[in-house]
């Protein structure tokens, strides 16, 4: 491309693709640069009082790089000018004339031609003879009363000749030397003497720098008549990083489709993606040949730097282009002054993204690839780490060295960072590679591991492909676990016993130990389902400790018989001990991850030990956070928020619950599959304990349990949950119905301690409410003789107060007595709460006020300590009924505020923006600004100022 060309796309001159007709395509000049445009309009005394500015040297240098908008600028100055009456004499250097002797100065006194004062008189030739023809033009033109203002653009292209004479013009003794503004771009000048000689008179300098966003903002609102959002501002920053004719390129593409008023973020980029596409074609030629005129391996280093796409030390943009360190080292700081690249902590890059597509377009795709491999060599010889090897590998032919084990560290790096879709592409690339079976297999295993982070369905894939091609006993247990832990959380549980069953049997001839260890998964598994629940229970019973002495079974083993003992009602002591032996690495440990672990937790939950539970999840939740690990933490929280319910903290439950659902639905995990149905269940359970029915029953239906139930295992706790609201909801069939169907399931899997469920006390105190007092006593006789046996006080208080109720009269009272006495020595306090409630309103209608009055108001205050709203109505009630006018809660202020916004808000106040509090709750941003908006309004305050002191 000719210079003449080559500067016309640069200043923005060539025509725009996708104008409207008859529209010349461009942007009114100078756009973006009006702060710029006034300061040189009052350095130069334009518009103003020629007397004011007699005398004055106005000289004034005007500095930019490529397509920073100085030659728009300096044209929009110009035409003020000349609207100001002032003769203006104007030159554009060429680096094509740079060595023709008076090039500049020629157009200088050609373009006086315009000026209707000045009337030159014959072609002067000569340094002297120009000089005098020049200093006689410019007399004259102040002859007006106006000194002229003489302008050129691009001075470091300026011949040796004309600077001289510029520069003597500029020194003239006699009379006023002539108003001077020139710009300054990247190039080298021929005369670099002549050049800084000039360059030191100039007074006054101005350096445009890349377009701030807040001038890009008004600049678009101006451009397109409206608010064009942030989300639209953002692209066009990334495009163009503020050039001036990048920006005024995109801008014109868009005149054609103007964005709606504040676009979402996919819209907005796209509009800009739409104009980059259109651009791209004519402007990459256009760069190309600007590279190849700024001086050496300037289009080598460039192109380089674009195809790696981010920063990269000059060390190594040497290695991959075979330049010399020094010569790469002058053709960077060459392109940093022409505004093309720029330096930063991680080396030299190029910000805007629309200039880097363009250079990348001119190189070809085997040179790119040539690129990646030299860096990756680079890189892998300094011991980098791998994911900034395998950044590079992902662009190479197969066949590099190392790149197997370089793609596995860098998925495993990536995994452990909680990037599991970054992890699955550097595994995906590895399977490019040739590899031997036993390799294959272990990189699908690793694949559908990360895998089971995002898209189950792909995982199942992976690891069912893992499976055949794994060889060894530890492999095929590893893989045939990983597949079946997949299986399940579809619900595809028939398919995940399958796998676990087969993958037994064929490795127990070879090595006892790890088919146990898939026994113990497929027993754990066989409880879900109630036909096979069945079938295993006879192996369930059958196994001991003893069976995985001295091997790396036993914490899974014990995990399991932690799980059985709670079931069938053992002793609770040894629960817990087995419970302990089986989290001692953890809920998900690094060397053997299984949901079977989650056993011991709801084991010690039904042994009276919640507290332990909600250590261990505590403990699972900081692990999770660190590895990113969205599903660990989702069902740990989940696990810490049942821990909650067993220990009265209504809220902190609710805050668990909420933060697990939201968790799993931001990454696509549907509401109501079987991985969010523990959470709903714990929710569902706290609005009802808090009083909040209709939001519970909201949950329900938006979950799809307020529906028949399949009868798995993992549906157990939605019935008792749900009978609980229905009884609130005065549906007393319905939740009868709840409670006995939780009943007869969890029966059918022998679960017949009280320990997980206690559906006999609830059923029986429907019954009760029901007239059916017969069938009431007999559940509830029933459930006190299997709660005394398990040793729990917690379950036997819940037992002994659903007799005392059923029962009634003193005799239910002593019941209730006993139940108090119990509770209250427990960790349970919403059980507490309850039972201190019901033995006041059974004091009352025994004639004992004084007492009952005394137990109610014990109930309201734990009730309240417990947020149990539920509960603490049903106290005050009875309060009320025998005159008494108890205080009621507020609904503004800190205590109004849920247990999610607290928890936002607390973060906030610590000082996390709202990025970081998303990141540290496993939610989306918008979610964060959701709920403080909430806070802001509940607390009555306007923003984060004053957040600190509002929650005190």
């Amino acid at each position: 491309m000719p210079y003449a060309a080559q500067s016309a796309a640069i200043s923005g001159q060539v025509s725009i693709p996708g104008a409207p007709p008859g529209a010349p395509g461009m942007i009114p000049d100078p756009i973006g640069r009006e702060a710029e445009l006034a300061e040189l309009r009052a350095l130069l005394g334009i518009g103003a009082d020629p007397a004011v500015t007699e005398g004055d040297h106005m000289f004034v240098l005007v500095r930019g790089g490529y397509g920073s908008g100085k030659s728009a600028l300096l044209r929009a100055l110009l035409d003020e000018a000349r609207a100001d009456d002032r003769a203006v004499l104007d030159a554009w250097a060429d680096p094509d004339e740079s060595r023709t002797d008076h090039a500049v100065l020629r157009q200088l006194v050609e373009s006086a031609a315009a000026v209707p004062s000045a009337r030159p008189s014959g072609e002067p030739a000569g340094d002297g003879a120009y000089h005098r023809g020049l200093d006689a033009l410019v007399a004259r033109l102040a002859a007006g009363g106006r000194r002229p203002l003489l302008c050129v653009d691009d001075l470091q292209w300026a011949d040796a000749a004309s600077l001289r004479l510029l520069r003597r013009l500029m020194r003239r003794a006699g009379g006023s030397p002539p108003a001077v503004i020139a710009s300054l771009g990247p190039g080298e000048s021929p005369d670099e003497d002549a050049l800084g000689a000039v360059l030191s008179l100039f007074r006054d300098q101005i350096s445009l720098s890349p377009l701030a966003p807040e001038a890009m903002g008004a600049l678009l609102d101006r451009t397109f008549g409206h608010d064009a959002g942030q989300a639209f501002l953002e692209a066009c920053q990334r495009a163009t990083d503020g050039n001036h004719f990048l920006l005024r390129s995109v801008l014109g593409v868009l005149a054609a489709a103007p964005p709606e008023p504040k676009p979402g973020t996919a819209t907005g980029e796209r509009a800009v993606s739409v104009a980059l596409d259109a651009l791209l074609p004519e402007l990459a030629p256009a760069v190309r040949s600007l590279l190849r005129g700024i001086g050496d391996h300037g289009e080598a280093v460039a192109g380089a730097v674009a195809v790696f796409g981010s920063p990269q030390p000059v060390e190594l943009i040497a290695e991959v282009t075979a330049v010399p360190q020094p010569a790469v080292e002058d053709a960077v700081h060459t392109l940093v002054r022409a505004g093309l690249l720029h330096h930063c902590e991680e080396g030299v890059g190029i910000a805007a993204s629309l200039l880097s597509d363009a250079v990348e377009q001119f190189v070809p795709p085997s040179r790119r690839q040539e690129l990646h491999a030299a860096a990756a060599r680079f890189l892998l010889g300094r011991a980098a780490a791998p994911e900034q090897v395998a950044h590079h590998l992902l662009h190479c032919a197969p066949g590099q060295p190392s790149a197997p084990e370089v793609l596995r560290r860098a998925a495993v790096e990536a995994s452990d960072a909680g990037a599991h879709d970054r992890a699955a592409v550097y595994l995906r690339r590895g399977l490019r590679e040739p590899l031997a079976e036993e390799e294959r297999a272990a990189v699908l295993c690793l694949l559908g591991e990360v895998e089971l982070e995002s898209s189950v369905p792909t995982a199942i894939g992976e690891l069912r492909r893992s499976l055949q091609l794994s060889k060894g006993p530890g492999e095929q247990t590893s893989a045939a676990r990983r597949l079946a832990g997949a299986l399940f959380a579809v619900d595809r549980y028939l398919d995940a016993l399958d796998v676990l069953e087969r993958t037994s049997a064929a490795i127990r001839p070879v090595d006892p130990s790890y088919a146990l260890r898939l026994e113990i998964d497929f027993l754990f598994v066989s409880l879900v389902e109630l036909a096979s629940a069945a079938r295993a229970y006879p192996r369930l019973m059958d196994l001991a400790m003893t069976d995985a002495s001295g091997t790396a079974v036993e914490r899974p083993l014990a995990a399991l018989l932690s799980l059985r003992g709670a079931m069938v009602g053992e002793d609770a002591q040894e629960v817990v001990r087995l419970a302990r032996l089986a989290l001692g690495h953890g809920l998900a440990p690094a060397d053997d991850e299984s949901v079977v672990y989650h056993c011991a937790m709801l084991a010690l939950g039904a042994a009276g030990r919640p507290d332990l539970a909600h250590d261990y999840a505590e403990a699972a939740i900081d692990e999770a956070r660190a590895r990113g690990a969205v599903f660990q933490y989702a069902h740990a929280v989940a696990t810490r928020g049942n821990a909650n319910t067993r220990l009265g903290r209504t809220l902190e439950c609710q805050a668990d619950a909420e933060a697990a659902l939201e968790a799993l639905l931001e990454v696509g995990v549907p509401l109501g599959s079987s991985h969010t149905v523990f959470a709903v269940a714990s929710l569902v359970e706290s609005l009802t304990r808090q009083g909040r029915i209709e939001e519970a029953q909201s949950l329900l239906e938006r979950s799809g349990m307020d529906e028949q139930l399949f009868p798995y295992w993992v549906n157990d706790y939605p019935l008792l949950a749900r009978g609980w609201l229905r009884i609130e909801q005065g549906r007393l069939e319905e939740a009868l119905a709840d409670f006995l169907t939780c009943g007869a399931r969890t029966v059918a899997r022998n679960m017949l301690a009280p320990g997980f469920y206690p559906w006999r006390s609830e059923a029986a105190l429907v019954h009760a409410r029901l007239g059916r007092a017969e069938e009431a006593v007999r559940l509830a006789e029933e459930e006190v003789a299997l709660a005394r046996r398990w040793g729990v006080p917690e379950m036997t208080g819940v037992a002994l107060r659903a007799l005392g109720i059923v029962t009634g009269g003193p005799e239910g009272r002593q019941m209730l007595d006993e139940a108090v006495r119990t509770l209250e020595m427990s960790l349970a306090r919403f059980r507490y709460a309850q039972a201190l409630g019901d033995r006041g309103a059974l004091a009352i209608r025994c004639g004992r006020i004084p007492e009952g009055r005394a137990d109610l108001q014990e109930a309201v205050s734990v009730a309240h300590a417990c947020s149990a709203g539920g509960v603490a109505e049903g106290a005050l009630r009875e309060l009320r009924a025998l005159g008494d006018r108890p205080r009621t809660r507020t609904f503004h202020g800190v205590d109004a505020l849920t247990p999610t916004e607290r928890r936002v808000a607390d973060l906030a106040a610590g000082g996390m923006t709202n990025r970081e509090i998303a990141q540290h709750l496993f939610v989306g941003l918008r979610t964060v600004e959701i709920h403080l908006t909430h806070v802001y309004g509940k607390l009555g305050i306007k923003g984060r100022q004053g957040l600190a002191e509002a929650l005190c």
